[in-house]
Order: structure tokens, then C-alpha cells, then sequence
């Protein structure tokens, strides 16, 4: 599943984070919009409010979250 964001005119597409995630919780205080959370095995982003913005995506040490 994934969803898709109209962003100023383009199209973006929510991050995911895959599962090299070690849980290490970096890239929850990164989001602007509050959109990571803890899960039972690793971080999950609610791709409905993921605004594509990176921000988890550049403090994550081992590279989970992606573009989905």
C-alpha cells in the first residue's frame, strides 16, 4: 500500500521505514507532523499524515526509512 500526496502541483510519495529499523526512537522527535511511532518490532510512519519531507530520514543511523 502506499499513498499518494499532492505537494505544490507534484506528486509525493509518503516515506516507509523498512526493516533494517534498529528501534533506536531517533527518528521520532525529527518528525514535524508527529507521524512515527513506536511499533512491536520497529518505528512505523502513518503515511497518511507523512508530509515526504526526510527529516526521519537523514537522523536514521542505519538508513530505514525510505521513500515508499
Amino acid at each position: 500500500m502506499y499513498t499518494l500526496l499532492i505537494f505544490l502541483g507534484g506528486v509525493s510519495m509518503a516515506y516507509i521505514i523498512n526493516d533494517d529499523c534498529i528501534s533506536c526512537g531517533a527518528c521520532e522527535p525529527e518528525c514535524p507532523v508527529s507521524c512515527i511511532s513506536e511499533g512491536e518490532a520497529k518505528y512505523i510512519i502513518d503515511a497518511d499524515a507523512c508530509i515526504d519531507c526526510g527529516s526521519c530520514a537523514s537522523v536514521c543511523p542505519v538508513e530505514a526509512p525510505q521513500p515508499e
